[in-house]
Formats: structure tokens, sequence, C-alpha cells
């Protein structure tokens, strides 16, 4: 919750864009940063190595989810950043100078990390952008071909992720396949199961590097601490993960682990960072994964996931303008449509501000302008839970 100036309350549905998983405050994480305040804020990894940053880097090499199990962790400082590093390192050990992105994608708003953006608002008027991205359809099952079963639906979105290699890179030439395991701005989709296998059968047979952006879909959200965890269970595991966001619950940090072989190829002090890895961040982000196994975040997770899902089906079962419910874990999405199934994004913001107006902070996702996002900070009681979805739901009607 949030109260602002004049002392209304909020409860907040955003958590800082999945940042604040863990909430605003949580005791043991200021405990922790202010100790090592106490102590020094800064040590240059490459300089004088400082214990926070290698115990953290052991901590998430045993965690990722990558295909390989010999792992390496680099921290930097923001979303971007990770995405960027993770392009880089793929070109770097494979030789080679293209990526294929999404639509609907969110990398980041930097040179390449917006170039790897599928939103080009970000950029009007602020090009060239770089050279050596291309873009697939993303399995977008809700609005896949009209008529096809989603087995269709996904050999469809196969088909349009092979034809890259035929009208823009050769598939010898492509580095890395970046994918977000649910999209987030492009409107809370997830990648369906069969589509992930065969992307890393693709990638198996092509060489190319699978890379998994998790900056917003990292650190419990799910209903394990990546979603990684599910491809790794259905056995495809990607080479490389990015995250940020909750990684340290507001304190400054982000990190790429990638597989050994494949970092080691790299020449040194190609990646590198001042920041990154800062002793404060990782004084915040150690306590973080302990905070997550203490308090079951994770299974945490899956139960609100399970609640609001459910919730937000029986509704849709009574406002039609309720068009598809989806999402993973705590990470879900409302898409509002018009009687003939095409977007309402007026009804999202009409919903936007009737909830904040009755004491409720959520945000408009997607492509279109036309998803309502849920990310929850997870630490919410159930009375929290149940009078959020209250305002919702008086919100959504009050709209209609």
């Amino acid at each position: 919750m949030v109260e602002d100036v004049d002392g209304n309350r909020f409860l907040d549905w955003v958590g800082g864009v999945g940042v604040l998983n863990l909430g605003y405050s949580h005791p043991a994480l200021i405990e922790a940063v202010q100790e090592q305040a106490g102590k020094y804020f800064h040590s240059m990894m490459n300089i004088t190595t400082h214990e926070g940053y290698i115990t953290l880097a052991e901590k998430l090499n045993a965690r990722v989810p990558l295909k390989e199990k010999d792992r390496r962790t680099f921290f930097c400082n923001s979303g971007a950043e990770a995405v960027e590093n993770a392009v880089k390192i793929a070109r770097g050990a494979t030789h080679r100078p293209n990526i294929i992105v999404f639509s609907g994608a969110f990398h980041g708003r930097t040179l390449l990390a917006g170039t790897m953006t599928s939103k080009k608002a970000y950029y009007h008027g602020m090009g060239p952008l770089p050279d050596g991205v291309y873009r697939a359809q993303f399995p977008y099952l809700y609005r896949a071909p009209k008529g096809y079963s989603e087995d269709e639906a996904i050999a469809f979105y196969l088909e349009r992720l092979q034809s890259v290699f035929e009208e823009a890179s050769y598939p010898e030439d492509v580095a890395a396949i970046v994918v977000e395991p649910v999209q987030g701005e492009g409107g809370f989709i997830p990648a369906p199961k069969a589509w992930v296998l065969a992307v890393r059968q693709l990638c198996d047979k092509h060489g190319i590097l699978l890379v998994a952006d998790e900056v917003q879909t990292g650190f419990a959200r799910s209903g394990k601490l990546f979603v990684s965890n599910y491809w790794s269970d259905w056995g495809a595991a990607p080479d490389i993960v990015t995250m940020a966001k909750s990684i340290a619950a507001g304190v400054p940090l982000a990190a790429v682990t990638v597989a050994a072989s494949v970092v080691n190829s790299l020449p040194p002090g190609t990646i590198g960072t001042t920041y990154g890895g800062n002793a404060l961040a990782t004084a915040s982000a150690l306590q973080v994964l302990e905070a997550i196994e203490k308090q079951d975040l994770c299974n945490r997770a899956a139960i609100i996931g399970e609640r609001v899902t459910s919730t937000y089906t029986a509704w849709q079962a009574e406002i039609p303008a309720i068009g598809d419910v989806r999402g993973i874990g705590a990470m879900l999405g409302m898409e509002l449509v018009h009687p003939d199934g095409s977007p309402w994004p007026e009804l999202v913001n009409a919903t936007v501000q009737n909830a904040v107006k009755r004491g409720l902070i959520i945000e408009s996702a997607g492509t279109y302008g036309n998803v309502i996002r849920f990310l929850c900070p997870l630490v919410v009681t159930d009375a929290q839970l149940e009078a959020g979805l209250g305002i919702l739901k008086e919100a959504l009607l009050g709209a209609l």
C-alpha cells in the first residue's frame, strides 16, 4: 500500500512495474542495506572484489535454470543494460551479427534495446537505429488467425519465425533469439509450451543461443523463481537469462546469467561496468533470495494467481467486454474488447481512472492498450487482495 501527501491510501497493483514483488519496505531488506551502508557503498568489482558480488553470483548460478549446468553471472544496473550485454555476449561467442526478437516485445529504451523493443513510439524521430535486429511474430494465441485451433496457431507462428530465415537473415548469421517468457508491455502474453519447445529445437539445430528476458517475470512472480524453471522442466532451458526489477527490490541492479562455455570464449575486458554489483544492491538482492525462500513466495504467487484468475474468469462469464484472461502465476492480464472482439483501450483507460479514485492503482498494457495488468506485490494479504478485486470490478462496471 502507498499513502499520498493528502493522506489518501491506495492498494498498489503495479508494484513499480514488477520491481516490488516483496513490497515497498521489507524489514530484512532495509536492515541489510543499512548495515552495508555503515561499511561502504561501493567497490568496483574489477579492482576490489567484494564478498556480496561473489556470494550473489554463486547463488544465482545455482538457481538460474540454463541448459548448461556450469554458469557464470555478470551484474549491471538495469534491464536494458542486461539485455544489451546478453546480445553482446551472444554475438561475441557465436561470431554472428544478427538477433531475432518478436512483435509486442519490450526490452528497454536504450539504443539497441529500443531497437529490439517492438513499440517504435519510443524512438520516433531519433533514428537511425542499429542494424542486425529482425522481428518475428510472437504467438499471441488470442489474436491468432480466425478459426485456427491452438495447434494450428502455434504452427502458424513457427512458420512466421522460419520465414525470418528466408526473408531477413540466414540462420547461420543469427547469434540469438531473445524471448520474454511472458510478454510484459505486449499484453501479458505467455509463450506457449509447444512453441517454446520448437524454438529450443530450432536454436539447437542452427547453433543459435536462446535468451530468456526475465527482467519482469523473475523472482517468484510466475510461481517459480523464473519462468525459465518451467522451460527447464519441459526440456527447453535457455542459454542465457537476463534479470532486473525485483532482483534487489528497488535498489538498481540487473544480471545476466550465461552458460560458462559461452562467456569463457570472450576476450578479457569486453564485459564490464562501474556500478554493476554495487555493494548496497547485492546486500539487498541476497536478502530478496532469502525472503523468497523463507516466506515461500513462489507458492504464494501461485495461490494469488489462482485466486485472481478464477475471479477474472467468473467475471468473464457475466461481462462480455472481458475477452481474454491469461498469464502465469501472479503475472496476469485481462484483455478488454468491443462486442466484435476489437480492442477497447478507452474502456481500460476509464477503468484505470475509476479504480484510482476508489483506492486501487492499476496500469494498462498491450500492443493496443486494452489490457489491464496485474503485478500486485506478492506480500499482499488475503484481505487486501479481496478488497482490490472488489474495487476493480466496481471500476470496470462503472466504466461500461
